[in-house]
C-alpha cells in the first residue's frame, strides 16, 4: 500500500471513529524536506502480562522503501518504550527481525480489488462469478444505497454471524460511530426481493480507497445470488465517485473457503501482509539472532 492508498486502520476517518467510541489514537508524523508525512496511527490497550501495549495495524504508512527504512531506523525515537505489537504491511521479516521485532503470527492475506470502468471490471470478473451476477440481474432484485443507520439490521446480523462462525471483527458500535463522524463515508448497499431484504453490505470510504466492512445474506439472498449484485453495484458506484481500490478483507481459505472464493471471483488480487510482530525490550536482542526459518 502507498501513502495515497491508506488502509482503513491508518486513515483519518478510522481515527475519528475510534475517538468517538473512546479508543483514541495517537499519530506519529515525520517531517522531511518541508513535508509532514504520517508514519503510523497507534492504539494502546492492556494486553495480559505485558500490561499496556501499543498496537499499529497495517503500518507503517510508507510511500517509498526509504521511508520504511527510516521508520525502522528511527521509530524508537518517537516511541515511549512500552511494548509494541505491529501488524506489518509492506515490510519484510529480515528487516523487522534486524530491528528487534519478535514474530507472533504468520502473514495474513487480503483480497484487493482494483476499480475502473465497468468494462474493465466486468472483464476481470471470473466466469462463474459473472454467471451468478447475470442471474442476479434478472432476478427482480432492487438494490438501494443509503448511509448506515445505527439501527440497520446488518449490524445485528453481523453480531449473530460472528458468533456462529467464531470470528471477531470491529464492533458494530465502531461502524455506527464511523458513519456519524464521517458523514457519507459509511454506506449500506441493500438488495430486496418482493420488498424483503435478502442481502446487504457495508462499505467504509477513506480517501481514494474503500473497505468492505460487513456483508450478510439470507438463504433467499444466497439462492438469488443477491450479494454478487450488491457488490457489483457497490464497485460501480465507488468507481464513479473516484475510488480506485476496494479492500475486500482477509482471505481465510481454511475456515471460510467459500467466502475466499467469492472475493477472488471479483478479479481481486492477493495482497500478503507482513505478519504480526512484537517489540519488547528484553526480547529485542534475541529477536535479532532468531533463525530466519522461525522469523519468516
Amino acid at each position: 500500500m502507498t501513502a495515497f492508498h491508506l488502509p482503513l486502520p491508518q486513515s483519518p476517518e478510522y481515527a475519528r471513529a475510534c475517538d468517538a467510541i473512546g479508543r483514541p489514537i495517537r499519530l506519529c508524523k515525520r517531517e522531511a524536506h518541508g513535508e509532514v508525512r504520517l508514519l503510523w496511527q497507534i492504539q494502546s490497550r492492556k494486553f495480559g502480562p505485558l500490561g499496556r501495549v501499543d498496537m499499529v495495524s497495517r503500518g507503517p504508512v510508507a510511500a517509498t522503501p526509504d521511508d520504511r527504512a527510516s521508520w525502522l531506523d528511527r521509530w524508537q525515537h518517537w516511541h515511549d518504550g512500552r511494548p509494541l505489537i505491529l501488524n506489518a504491511d509492506g515490510m519484510g521479516a529480515v528487516d523487522l527481525r534486524r530491528a528487534g521485532f519478535w514474530p507472533l503470527m504468520t502473514p495474513a492475506s487480503l483480497a484487493i480489488l482494483p476499480l475502473g470502468t465497468r468494462e474493465q471490471m466486468r472483464a476481470a470478473i471470473k466466469q462463474k462469478w459473472r454467471n451468478r451476477l447475470n442471474k442476479a440481474e434478472t432476478a427482480s432484485l432492487k438494490v438501494t444505497r443509503h448511509a448506515l443507520d445505527a439501527r440497520h439490521w446488518i449490524l445485528g446480523a453481523e453480531i449473530a454471524q460472528s458468533r456462529k462462525r467464531g470470528y471477531r471483527g470491529l464492533p458494530p458500535a465502531f461502524s455506527a460511530a464511523y458513519s456519524k463522524v464521517n458523514p457519507g463515508q459509511a454506506l449500506v448497499f441493500e438488495a430486496r426481493h418482493n420488498g424483503k431484504p435478502v442481502a446487504a453490505a457495508l462499505v467504509l470510504r477513506h480517501g481514494s480507497m474503500a473497505t468492505w466492512q460487513i456483508g450478510s445474506s439470507t438463504p433467499a439472498g444466497r439462492q438469488l445470488n443477491a450479494m454478487n449484485l450488491v457488490l457489483w453495484r457497490m464497485m460501480n458506484w465507488l468507481s464513479d465517485q473516484g475510488h480506485d481500490m476496494l479492500d475486500l478483507g482477509l482471505l481465510n481459505r481454511d475456515d471460510a473457503p467459500g467466502l475466499a472464493h467469492f472475493k477472488l471471483g471479483t478479479g481481486a488480487y492477493i495482497h500478503q501482509l507482513g505478519g504480526t510482530w512484537l517489540h519488547q525490550g528484553a526480547l529485542a536482542p534475541l529477536a535479532r539472532h532468531l533463525p530466519m526459518r522461525l522469523a519468516a
